[in-house]
């Protein structure tokens, strides 16, 4: 076999067990505005084609800082910036505006590519974008109005994941837009975190102008677990040798993803050819990783983790969110927690009571720490929960709230009447808290 062939076979047969590994994952990708200028912006877009027709689900954020600005000096505008924001005033709107459209005409020209001599000759791949992004005003900081800048409220997941089981590459821009039907400015970095964490996303990557992760001899950091990124972070902070605003600002965002239940964000230099693809499918990659922790375990409480619960749920307790708990009620009734433990910190908890005579089980003190919220640790101690109330015979389980109903509404509960609960529980029903009664059937779940 000529050399070149086995030097083809080889890297081939290597990179199948991540094309396996990678198939059917949603994969999260940020790009700025000067990766999308001159001619890498053909091949980088052809490589995120080749992922989708590699059975990956993508979404694309990108951003259009340069582009904005060579509209803001070609008519003459100030760029006007307050720390790592700029202030949208009407006119650099108009021009947000121009920049983002034009940005996705030519992102849609080019993954639209199917002529013989292309990457992706015979590929008809279909690109689906929209205002899937709900945003609202960063409003005035520190003396400062930012106008039309905005920060992500909401991400509208059902409809994103829609397009990628459609087969769809998903884009996204920096554009966010109100209820009120208001445009907003918003930092495309921080969308990709806000998409990636509302989708629990597998993978986050960043498309970096340069190698922004240095070690003090100036070689690349290739990989780091939560615990050395906070730390690495806490160094940058500090001013220390390497330490770069981009370098901070992405590894705030990593840590921030994997916090929030992304499994692993890839830091990746884009002037990189065919760094995405190095990255995924070859053993080493070419970039950073940041790994979001492996020692997270979802256990039956015991005595030892009434501390922590406590301290977990004392926050929501002082705000009046959670009925007072005393030391002496958990160790009692320790059996009918649940915790979730990340590096021998309890980061969630929930309680299941039952009612067995009315076949109906209560959640109750559902927690999660707020750096974990996001992804889909809730969903996932919710969904632990109705198997273990469903083995306790339950064909209903009920929540008492009284500032968390929007969340139990999407999740199946239908709103219900005091009088519908077991009849021992309707005894000890607070009439000065009026909570608020939620079922949800559990049987064919």
């Amino acid at each position: 076999m000529p050399r070149d062939d086995t030097a083809f076979v080889q890297w081939f047969r290597g990179s199948s067990p991540y094309i396996n590994a990678h198939r059917g994952r949603t994969v999260v990708v940020s790009v700025g505005g000067e990766g999308l200028r001159g001619d890498g912006a053909a091949a980088l877009l052809q490589d995120l084609a080749l992922l989708n027709s590699l059975g990956l689900q993508v979404v694309l954020v990108f951003g259009a800082r340069p582009q904005v600005e060579d509209r803001l000096r070609a008519r003459g505008a100030a760029l006007q910036y307050h720390g790592e924001f700029r202030i949208t005033d009407a006119a650099a709107l108009e021009s947000v505006k121009e920049a983002v459209g034009a940005l996705r005409v030519d992102i849609e020209a080019l993954l639209s590519m199917g002529v013989a001599n292309s990457p992706m000759a015979g590929f008809r791949l279909r690109v689906a974008s929209g205002n899937v992004v709900t945003a609202k005003p960063l409003g005035v900081r520190d003396g400062v109005d930012y106008q039309h800048t905005g920060e992500v409220r909401r991400v509208d997941t059902d409809a994103v994941r829609e397009r990628l089981a459609a087969g769809n590459v998903v884009l996204v821009s920096p554009l966010g837009y109100s209820p009120t039907g208001e445009v907003f400015n918003l930092v495309a970095e921080d969308v990709a975190l806000q998409v990636a964490t509302a989708l629990a996303a597998d993978k986050l990557i960043y498309l970096t102008e340069g190698q922004v992760l240095l070690d003090e001899a100036g070689a690349l950091i290739r990989e780091l677990d939560l615990h050395q990124a906070v730390r690495q972070l806490d160094v940058l902070r500090a001013g220390a040798a390497g330490a770069s605003g981009p370098a901070v600002r992405l590894l705030h965002g990593a840590v921030r993803a994997c916090r929030q239940g992304v499994q692993r964000v890839h830091l990746v230099d884009r002037q990189r050819d065919g760094g995405v693809l190095l990255e995924l499918f070859t053993r080493d990659g070419v970039g950073t990783l940041v790994a979001g922790d492996p020692f997270e375990t979802l256990r039956s409480a015991t005595v030892d983790d009434v501390g922590g619960i406590l301290e977990l749920i004392e926050p929501l307790e002082r705000e009046g969110v959670l009925v007072r708990r005393s030391r002496e009620d958990l160790e009692t009734r320790i059996g009918e927690y649940v915790v979730v433990e990340r590096d021998g910190m309890i980061i969630a908890t929930a309680a299941l009571s039952p009612h067995r005579s009315a076949g109906m089980a209560e959640l109750e003190c559902f927690v999660i720490h707020p750096d974990y919220r996001g992804g889909s640790r809730g969903d996932g101690l919710l969904r632990h929960v109705e198997r273990e109330a469903r083995t306790h015979g339950a064909d209903h389980l009920f929540v008492l709230t009284t500032r968390t109903a929007h969340w139990f509404r999407e999740r199946g509960f239908e709103p219900a009447r005091l009088e519908d609960l077991p009849v021992e529980r309707q005894a000890l029903y607070n009439l000065k808290r009026r909570s608020q009664v939620y079922i949800k059937a559990l049987r064919g779940k």
